[in-house]
């Protein structure tokens, strides 16, 4: 079930695989769109009980971020991981250079989650 479905973003809930998908679409997330974001995401995990979903981060059409914007993925990635989900998943970009990216960060804050190629199932519309 989508639960928000904007340009910038989209935001799911998979009852049936108890997940919480949540996908970035291509193009950078400007900082005025940051609080939308951001409250609609507050909005979408209070709907489920974090510790038995798993959530899930569609990075499929993230694209290679300059340099001067990667301590800023950090800190969203710190923030994703501190939400107290059962589980994390990032699904990969398609941009191998992206991909690159996501795991250097990934390393550095000690991700306890799993950085995965595709999902078994896809997210119901």
């Amino acid at each position: 079930m989508i639960v928000v479905d904007k340009k910038k973003y989209m935001m799911a809930i998979n009852e049936n695989q108890k997940e919480v998908h949540v996908q970035v679409r291509a193009g950078a997330m400007r900082e005025e769109d940051a609080a939308e974001y951001m409250g609609d995401l507050q909005e979408t995990i209070n709907r489920v009980p974090r510790q038995e979903y798993t959530f899930v981060i569609d990075a499929t059409y993230q694209k290679p971020t300059p340099s001067k914007v990667v301590p800023q993925m950090e800190q969203t990635m710190k923030f994703y991981n501190s939400l107290g989900f059962k589980d994390f998943l990032v699904l990969k970009p398609t941009s191998k250079i992206a991909q690159v990216q996501i795991r250097n960060v990934l390393e550095r804050i000690e991700f306890t989650g799993t950085f995965v190629d595709q999902l078994p199932h896809a997210i119901k519309r």
